[in-house]
């Protein structure tokens, strides 16, 4: 059986690998026909609705205990709301596979807020996996410190401090004790990004426009799959694999993004876009170390949410080593 449901977490992990690499040049048809802001605060509403369904299915909803209400404001505001807002406007000015490269250089920002925060131990290949990594970000930047294209500059300043964002929440997350499952604080989660985006948008964008049909699928696209559908099996995948396996196949998001907006948006993969793509993937991979193996227990199905009356989860040791080790996988760390 457990054999069973590791290849089933390992074929999830590769459909999971594929929505979000399509999510890329999806959302960057979504924020050309919905403002980009007010994309971000839909895709958190649609998704928190979905979630609630699965949570309510796998028995798992239920009020936040006082202890995780800093958690869940540091995830929302910085993982949830900052990213996406800051992604999606960043989408509005540059291709979908250049930002996805750049919004997934979190790791290479984890690494010195973990030294520094956390007083972690860091091996010389993560230092130089953090310079190869850096440096890799500046040959893909590069095209914008040019004169004829400096307009570019701030979108790519936007989608590095998305990334290094998301860092500062993955950070926090790996020194709280938690106290509540995953799955039951991720609609909690998007709910607070959604009410906090909301009246940004409405600032910043104004009014919600009428959506035509290529803004409602770029929603119903993101919204469920890449949003709800994806934690979903973040949650699943982490009980049966470990975070490291996760974290470097995760690497592949970026490539599969960048490769369909070549097809899709024809953008051109020049000399300094490989370059800069195989430096940051390769200081990603050097900065990530070996994680403890996943504890295989209280795994939650969805077939048995879908046929089955739910029962009150126990909480243990255990769970929150699964649940450390499924936060720091989302972001590839």
């Amino acid at each position: 059986m457990t054999s069973q449901r590791e290849r089933r977490s390992r074929w999830l992990l590769a459909v999971l690998v594929l929505i979000w690499g399509v999510s890329w040049p999806v959302i960057k048809v979504g924020v050309a026909a919905v403002p980009p802001i007010w994309f971000a605060c839909l895709r958190y509403v649609v998704g928190a609705a979905c979630l609630v369904v699965i949570a309510t299915l796998c028995g798992e909803v239920a009020l936040p205990p006082r202890s995780e209400w800093r958690l869940i404001a540091v995830s929302g505001i910085l993982q949830m709301a900052t990213y996406s807002a800051l992604t999606a406007v960043a989408l509005t000015r540059l291709p979908p596979g250049r930002s996805a490269v750049l919004a997934f250089s979190t790791p290479l920002w984890v690494l010195p807020l973990s030294m520094w925060w956390l007083r972690e131990q860091v091996p010389w290949s993560g230092r130089v996996g953090a310079g190869a990594g850096l440096v890799g970000v500046l040959v893909i930047a590069s095209p914008a410190l040019q004169r004829t294209t400096h307009d570019q500059l701030v979108p790519y300043i936007l989608l590095l401090c998305a990334a290094a964002g998301w860092a500062v929440s993955i950070v926090f997350v790996r020194a709280h004790q938690f106290h509540a499952s995953a799955l039951s604080l991720a609609p909690w989660q998007m709910l607070l990004a959604a009410l906090l985006l909301l009246p940004c948008a409405i600032e910043v964008d104004g009014p919600l426009p009428a959506l035509n049909m290529r803004g409602l699928a770029a929603l119903a696209y993101v919204g469920p799959l890449a949003t709800a559908f994806a934690y979903w099996v973040m949650v699943e995948v982490g009980r049966y694999i470990r975070a490291t396996t996760i974290s470097v196949t995760l690497l592949a998001v970026p490539t599969v993004g960048l490769l369909i907006s070549a097809v899709t948006f024809h953008e051109t993969v020049n000399v300094s876009l490989g370059l800069g793509v195989a430096l940051v993937s390769a200081g990603v991979l050097l900065t990530m170390t070996p994680r403890e193996p996943v504890h295989r227990t209280n795994n939650v199905d969805l077939r048995r949410c879908l046929t089955s009356r739910p029962e009150p989860r126990h909480r243990d040791l255990s769970e929150h080593s699964e649940r450390n080790a499924l936060v720091r996988s989302q972001s590839g760390v």
